[in-house]
């Protein structure tokens, strides 16, 4: 296989339901689908159990018991579990648009790390979208959209192609930075700087791994324009004050000391 998807969930269904979807329809098939599960109940595993009948694409389930918001942990097991040698993050609330995996597949490149972006959708049109509607792809297409009641009006991210795109990744101001859903990389690589960090809980962790990646000598490419995905609404009940504070701090360390391998991670597991 060529690729690796690594997408992390916790208890949405619906919403991992939509994302699986839409993987199943890429342009570009060989690539398996590596579910990180950080603790949901039963019903997650009965949904993957159906999809894996109806999906061309392996489908496997790696998951831990719940104990808080331990997505560095889970995603480390997802890396441990993946069988090939370039691997993409998602999350399970994110729509991958059909040429998602031809496009990372497209760009990667030895010494580096590719930076996607997202389209955020409302929670009226996260909810409305069907199978139907991923499987046509009009869940990517701007009228589509704002027929459906959506506001916004910064859409090139959905309807750039081509040169156009790839001259908006080159002038955007946004950094490319490690993004969990929408960012891919080589897995020696993650594998070399022990992986995601298992002292931080939500707030900063891919960015800290990123941020060890270019302390080991990657640079990054951005993709935002050409890699595309929907992000589903939800509420984040598991953001605090406290952890973004101790978060910070272990990014600020890893930025002034140039730390490459995290003390917990991989190989911790």
């Amino acid at each position: 296989m060529k690729a690796s998807v690594i997408m992390s969930t916790y208890n949405a269904e619906e919403w991992l339901a939509k994302v699986i979807w839409g993987f199943s329809v890429q342009t570009e098939k060989d690539f398996e689908i590596i579910i990180a599960d950080d603790g949901s109940g039963p019903k997650t595993k009965e949904l993957l159990d159906r999809l894996r009948t109806q999906i061309s694409m392996p489908l496997v389930h790696v998951w831990q018991e719940d104990n808080g918001f331990q997505k560095s942990q889970i995603l480390n097991k997802a890396i441990i579990a993946s069988k090939t040698n370039y691997l993409i993050f998602t999350d399970g609330d994110c729509i991958p648009r059909n040429d998602f995996i031809e496009t990372h597949l497209k760009f990667r490149q030895e010494g580096y790390f590719l930076s996607g972006g997202y389209f955020k959708l409302p929670m009226n049109i996260s909810q409305a979208i069907t199978k139907e509607d991923i499987f046509a792809q009009r869940c990517f297409d701007v009228k589509w959209l704002k027929g459906m009641g959506m506001k916004s009006s910064k859409t090139a991210k959905l309807s750039a192609t081509g040169l156009w795109a790839k001259f908006l990744n080159f002038i955007t101001p946004t950094k490319a930075t490690w993004n969990g859903h929408n960012a891919s990389g080589w897995k020696s690589d993650l594998v070399a700087i022990n992986g995601f960090n298992q002292e931080m809980q939500y707030g900063g962790q891919d960015r800290e791994l990123g941020e060890r990646l270019f302390n080991k000598g990657l640079k990054s490419k951005q993709i935002r324009y050409s890699a595309v995905c929907v992000h589903l609404d939800h509420a984040r009940g598991y953001v605090n004050e406290a952890t973004w504070k101790k978060n910070y701090a272990i990014r600020a360390n890893t930025r002034k000391n140039k730390v490459i391998k995290t003390p917990v991670g991989i190989d911790s597991n």
